[in-house]
């Protein structure tokens, strides 16, 4: 009787540690597939951009091959633009001039919400309420009239001059969110640690606090970096992105001009269009799978 009674408790645990097993491999399989299938596509895009004009030998995106709006064809797989230009030779070199920016953009954004979060969570006092008084007034002022203003005052905008424009806009919500977590964070036991040990107020933010929010830091970015390309595009469709180069953002600018959705040229717009819905569902898919992994309260049951 004992014996019966022992295997079937054994056999009770081993069935309820089996079915938790099951059930947190397929939680993390599930969040698993989704990472892997947005960072597939967020590879193969970039790889597109970056390697394609490459391994094509498709390096002057600017060169006149056809007439208006040629239809596809064998030599022309996307046909012709307005000016007679190849779309599928312009959409590599759009797309990695729309990620060059975004990348830009996103690290300098990450730079500055991280630098001003930070000392504001950390030292508080006058110093919080000043920088988070800066913040709010940078946040209520609509981020677009910003980018026209100064993408018109300069002279020349380049791709680096463009992201820094658009760094210079973005910053604000990350900084917030860097100081909530940073006024949290000052509080714990090893901060007071290394506090009583002599640690400067530098080295305290560097190395006690920063590695903590890390994970916080990388989804930050890979928002900033949607942020960033999606504000170039739409910059570039009013006419103020970057000078003497391609965008994603200017390919559907010369569609618009030109009537390529009268005229029903779809090649000129639906690439440029696709393209950047591919990098924002990528980059949002991957942001949601990583949150997801770090954040217990967000996975599904």
């Amino acid at each position: 009787m004992t014996v019966a009674t022992s295997e079937h408790a054994s056999f009770d645990s081993g069935s309820v540690f089996l079915t938790g097993l099951r059930k947190f491999f397929g939680i993390f399989g599930m969040i698993n597939r989704r990472l892997l299938f947005s960072g597939c596509m967020l590879v193969l895009v970039v790889g597109f951009g970056v390697l394609g004009p490459i391994i094509l030998g498709r390096d002057n995106p600017m060169k006149t091959v056809g007439g208006l709006y040629d239809p596809p064809s064998a030599t022309l797989w996307l046909g012709s633009d307005n000016f007679g230009r190849d779309v599928f030779t312009q959409l590599m070199h759009g797309t990695r001039t729309s990620l060059i920016i975004g990348v830009i953009a996103g690290l300098e954004a990450i730079l500055i919400g991280l630098l001003i979060g930070t000392m504001a969570g950390y030292l508080g006092g006058i110093v919080e309420e000043v920088l988070m008084a800066f913040t709010n007034v940078v946040i209520t002022i609509p981020s677009i009239v910003i980018l026209i203003l100064l993408s018109i005052a300069i002279s020349t905008r380049s791709i680096f001059a463009m992201g820094l424009i658009i760094g210079l806009t973005s910053w604000p919500w990350t900084a917030r969110a860097v100081r909530a977590q940073t006024s949290s964070l000052r509080t714990r036991e090893h901060v007071d640690i290394a506090r009583l040990s002599g640690a400067g107020t530098l080295s305290l933010i560097i190395w006690e606090i920063l590695p903590y929010m890390l994970s916080y830091v990388v989804m930050a970015f890979v928002l900033q970096l949607n942020t960033g390309i999606l504000q170039e595009a739409a910059l570039s469709m009013l006419g103020l992105g970057p000078s003497n180069t391609i965008s994603l953002g200017q390919m559907l600018h010369w569609a618009l001009l030109w009537e390529s959705v009268r005229t029903g040229a779809w090649w000129g717009f639906v690439p440029p269009a696709l393209f950047l819905t591919l990098i924002a569902f990528s980059l949002l898919l991957l942001q949601a799978s990583v949150d997801e992994i770090l954040n217990p309260r967000l996975r599904k049951r």
